[in-house]
């Protein structure tokens, strides 16, 4: 059988991210309404349940027990304790709650696999979406979470095919595609971003979103992550992210992948307000809300609650569609016709 032709080449993907800022992030913002509501913002909260000791070398994580950092490995947390932080997550304005475990796979981890099966089809209960982040998944197991109730399984590629095992010589990206099409053959969405910032270059974040949007779905969501250099891993000198290397990037995802949601992820609290509402402008419409991004800062509820305030932006309702239907499109093409029309008459 042929394989199916790329939506996207290299080539077409590096035009766009080389488009001059303004004129990119004008492109990537006409395109994020013609396909989403772009007042609307998804608030996800996101929970580690297993903190530190974790067996891979991702070069970047203070939660890898190769390094010394500020992180202590502790068990998986209880049932009734991450409950508690459900609720408070929806109480806050989150529609999706996010737990994430320290490990490099599911394996034979039984016991804790089970309890997290149990929180799943709570929080379902309560009316969230969820998310796990669990590391290498088999297909039965991602089935196991679509039966509790799962919305979507996290498994990010990080970097580009090329540049990955700079970063992570524990696992290949083959075995991270293989849990992606484990998750996809479940009948659960996507969650599948990468990190800038990890001394790569252009060409590598152009390779990231290569296999990301000629994937035979993209994922529904894609996060997009600035590096938290954390003082004890191999990265910790790398110099942070520049705001306008974020909004390149987000603008460039949001083109390549219209109908996927672009989540503004770690390092958000490095960037000031006025930064953050670029990146809406260029086409991110989903945020991690709460104090701490697994182990890393993030902006406080009452600074985020004031910024959808100063921006005009609505928190998504739990399990809201936000998605533009075609005949609004046309809809609003026909409107946007006749605006222009009139203005050179």
């Amino acid at each position: 059988m042929a394989s199916r032709a790329a939506r996207w080449t290299k080539d077409q993907i590096r035009s766009i991210y080389d488009t001059p800022l303004l004129e990119l992030i004008h492109k990537a913002a006409t395109v994020h309404r013609q396909n989403f509501n772009p007042r609307v913002v998804q608030k996800a909260s996101l929970l580690s349940i297993k903190t530190g000791g974790c067996t891979e070398d991702c070069s970047y994580c203070p939660q890898s027990s190769k390094y010394k950092t500020f992180v202590k490995a502790e068990k998986l947390m209880g049932v009734e304790k991450v409950l508690e932080s459900a609720r408070r997550a929806k109480a806050a304005g989150s529609s999706r709650f996010c737990m994430g475990s320290a490990w490099r796979e599911v394996g034979g981890k039984k016991s804790g696999f089970n309890k997290i099966l149990e929180m799943v089809k709570e929080i379902d209960a309560m009316g969230l979406e969820v998310c796990t982040t669990l590391g290498m998944l088999d297909a039965k197991q991602a089935a196991q979470l679509k039966e509790a109730g799962l919305t979507a399984y996290n498994h990010n590629l990080d970097t580009s095919p090329e540049f990955y095992p700079n970063i992570i010589t524990t696992r290949s990206y083959e075995e991270r595609l293989q849990t992606l099409k484990n998750v996809r053959e479940a009948g659960l969405s996507v969650c599948c971003g990468g990190i800038i910032g990890l001394g790569e270059q252009v060409n590598d974040r152009i390779g990231l979103l290569h296999v990301l949007a000629n994937m035979e779905e993209p994922p529904e969501s894609v996060p997009i992550n600035a590096l938290v250099a954390v003082e004890g891993t191999p990265l910790e000198k790398e110099d942070p992210v520049d705001a306008w290397d974020m909004c390149r990037m987000i603008a460039t995802t949001r083109i390549v992948m219209p109908q996927s949601k672009v989540r503004l992820s770690a390092g958000r609290a490095r960037f000031s307000e006025s930064e953050q509402a670029m990146m809406f402008m260029s086409g991110a419409n989903s945020i991690f809300a709460g104090e701490k991004l697994l182990t890393t800062p993030n902006p406080e509820e009452d600074a985020d609650n004031l910024m959808f305030k100063n921006l005009g932006l609505e928190a998504q309702k739990p399990k809201e569609d936000v998605k533009i239907s075609a005949k609004e499109v046309e809809e609003a093409e026909a409107i946007a016709a006749e605006q222009a029309a009139k203005a050179h008459a």
